[in-house]
């Protein structure tokens, strides 16, 4: 067997293997969209019928800021990974670590629209309007995702830093751009529900 031969055989594997990871990618979205779908199908099934067991509170203002910028985290993931793609790895890197902080910026303001409902007297336990506690399990089973996704965007920043081949890292680059794309239209999703609800 040739080099030529041998070096083929390892990028037909190579390939496989991160189309199979992939995979694995879309199968985790598919079930995570299925498991949000149940939470809001059972919220609407709870509250069917009786305007009582509604939200009945405006939500936080922070849940508006944290849609602002989960939407401009997408801009700059989409920004990442073009750069990635045009081997511009020094934008790519900023681009990632932008990305992550903003993550990290938008776990803070949902914690803190947390409060707020928590001073409301709005608690997860112990509250007789079963329905406002939908709101702490649908955010944090969300924030579950953003966590997951900021991970992904360091393993990513982490494979750029190794300087791995740039097969590998436009394919790490794609499945972590495919996710974070995933988690905010999850959490705009969840934030329009919420509000024909409140």
């Amino acid at each position: 067997m040739t080099a030529y031969s041998m070096t083929q055989n390892s990028f037909e594997k190579d390939r496989d293997s991160l189309k199979a990871k992939k995979f694995m990618m879309w199968l985790f979205m598919v079930s995570s969209f299925i498991y949000f779908a149940g939470l809001t199908s059972g919220f609407i099934v709870y509250t069917a019928g009786d305007p009582s067991r509604g939200i009945n509170t405006i939500l936080p203002d922070s849940f508006n800021y944290s849609t602002a910028i989960i939407a401009l985290s997408s801009l700059t993931m989409h920004l990442a990974y073009m750069a990635g793609k045009k081997l511009q790895f020094k934008s790519q890197n900023a681009y990632l670590v932008l990305t992550a902080l903003l993550g990290i910026v938008f776990l803070v303001i949902q914690f803190r629209a947390w409060g707020v409902l928590f001073n409301r007297g709005i608690t997860f336990t112990g509250n007789p309007n079963a329905s406002q506690s939908f709101i702490y399990v649908f955010v944090a089973s969300h924030l579950l995702h953003i966590v997951m996704g900021i991970i992904l965007l360091l393993q990513a920043l982490k494979f750029r830093l190794a300087k791995v081949d740039p097969m590998r890292n436009t394919f790490r680059l794609e499945v972590t751009s495919i996710f974070w794309h995933f988690i905010d239209i999850l959490w705009i999703y969840l934030y329009v529900f919420l509000l024909l609800n409140q």
